[in-house]
């Protein structure tokens, strides 16, 4: 039989417990924000960039918020002493839109674009604060991905989302999770660089009515990603406006 002061002792944990589970369940989650560096292995301005977005995707360090981020390798530096062996003509394209949308004067490296609405020089650590300060507080549709399959050079995954404010684009990047590069010529020639979440492969996979919800069963193709990586997916306006939300997971071996 309990004594009295086992009971009280008892009463007390799980009353500790259940307000430990509500004070979890009372959390919001954190705030997706989209980082898309826009970089090349053959910038000498880059290499800072880079870090800064690997070590702001290894720390996470603002609170209330996950940034997910993106390193776009564009191809406008390839022939310069240098091939980017990670760089990519439609990322090129991609950037190009911001530069028309965002109404800047050209591209440049490193840019980084934040939720589609910020843009900056890389490596500029007081823009990005007040870029991401300000996406933090912007309220993101919720995405849901499940059911992910990699088998037979095929990711199959289910997107849910909420209720959409406004049209958008539902966007799928696979990105590796790490690679190292030891640069031999050009501006960065003799350096060894490192890389985080590097798109290789970015597509549209459908598109989400004003008021609408999302919910589809996708497939695509991972033959030629044999590294470890993640998939990312964002909800976007047309014309690569403002991003709405998004989400992340690990693809599986």
């Amino acid at each position: 039989m309990l004594k009295l002061c086992d009971k009280r002792l008892l009463w007390l944990s799980a009353l500790a417990l259940l307000g430990s589970v509500q004070s979890r369940a009372a959390s919001p989650a954190p705030t997706p924000i989209i980082v898309e560096l826009f970089t090349s292995e053959g910038c000498s301005d880059c290499p800072p960039a880079d870090a800064f977005l690997k070590t702001m995707d290894s720390t996470q360090p603002v609170s209330g918020a996950q940034l997910i981020v993106l390193e776009e390798h564009v191809d406008y530096w390839d022939d310069l002493g240098w091939r980017d062996p990670f760089s990519s003509h439609s990322l090129t394209l991609r950037q190009e839109d911001y530069v028309t949308r965002l109404r800047l004067a050209s591209a440049y490296t490193p840019q980084m674009v934040v939720d589609g609405a910020y843009q900056f020089v890389g490596s500029d650590r007081r823009s990005a604060a007040k870029a991401f300060e300000s996406a933090r507080s912007t309220a993101k549709v919720a995405i849901r991905i499940s059911s992910l399959n990699n088998e037979g050079g095929s990711l199959r995954m289910r997107i849910e989302t909420d209720p959409v404010p406004a049209k958008a684009e539902v966007v799928v990047a696979l990105a590796v999770e790490h690679a190292e590069s030891q640069v031999q010529r050009g501006e960065n020639g003799g350096r060894h660089l490192e890389h985080v979440a590097i798109v290789r492969n970015l597509m549209p996979v459908g598109k989400a009515d004003n008021g609408g919800v999302f919910s589809k069963e996708i497939s695509v193709s991972t033959k030629s990603f044999a590294a470890p990586g993640r998939v990312i997916v964002f909800l976007q306006e047309p014309n690569q406006g403002k991003i709405l939300g998004a989400a992340l997971e690990r693809i599986p071996n």
